[in-house]
């Protein structure tokens, strides 16, 4: 049996805009052949095609902004863990070593907790009663570590508590939705009037549909995939996730601190 060569990620919109392509490639051949092709090309056309182009530009620009930021994002969640983590190497010396060794199996289950979130395997309910719980643990730090060292640990919790705040509003806001109604608006109803647009040659009509039809449908996908930059549950839709790599070393990371 053949095995499935996987392709590059970045490939991935293309060929999920390819088959629009084909079809509008056919469409435009069936109605030359019918002969329903009543419209003339005019300059006027190619003002519209100029102006949808420049709203998609205006929306790329807003949502890339966000998309940087949340590149920051899962670097910041594992840093802040392992910091939480190397306090607890304190106890680990010392006469609560095992209670040291709870709270770093802890660390570690919120790790884990962190990455399957992300996935949308859990609940942000559950991610922050994993971060409760870690009260229970500060408690007891506290005649054990200088007052400075615990409030640095209540920082810490602070940060993972904001970022699931702030990744859930990302995930739950489009940017400028009705930005993205006007830009599909226009792009269906130039992709269709361009099928009834007559050309002398009927290759050089299917090339201009097929390249506009191209840059319009891909830019779309293009856009709503940035928009949400924490898709990893829809991995066959979204390719532009942000990387989890961060949070996936300190798994390897967490497993020292105990071995």
């Amino acid at each position: 049996m053949l095995q499935k060569i996987p392709l590059p990620r970045r490939w991935s919109l293309l060929l999920k805009t390819l088959p629009f392509i084909f079809i509008i490639i056919i469409l435009k051949y069936i109605i030359n052949i019918l002969g329903y092709e009543f419209l003339q090309f005019s300059p006027f056309f190619t003002a519209i095609i100029s102006a949808n182009i420049f709203l998609i530009s205006f929306l790329i620009s807003g949502v890339l902004a966000d998309y940087k930021e949340s590149e920051k994002i899962p670097a910041d969640i594992a840093s802040s863990i392992i910091s939480l983590a190397d306090e607890g190497m304190i106890l680990l010396k010392g006469e609560y070593a095992e209670q040291g060794k709870d709270y770093i199996k802890h660390i570690q289950k919120l790790n884990k907790t962190y990455i399957d979130w992300f996935h949308q395997k859990t609940t942000t309910l559950y991610v922050i009663s994993q971060l409760k719980d870690l009260n229970i643990y500060f408690e007891l730090f506290q005649s054990h570590i200088p007052a400075p060292f615990l409030s640095r640990l209540k920082q810490e919790q602070n940060i993972l508590r904001k970022y699931i705040n702030r990744v859930d509003t990302i995930r739950e806001t489009s940017f400028l939705g009705t930005g993205y109604a006007i830009v599909e608006t226009i792009s269906f109803i130039l992709i269709i009037t361009m099928l009834f647009i007559r050309f002398d040659i009927i290759y050089e009509g299917v090339f201009f549909n097929a390249f506009v039809s191209l840059i319009l449908i891909y830019m779309i996908f293009f856009i709503k995939d940035l928009d949400n930059p924490f898709g990893y549950a829809q991995d066959d839709i979204l390719t532009e996730e942000v990387s989890l790599k961060p949070l996936l070393e300190n798994n390897t990371i967490l497993k020292t601190y105990i071995s």
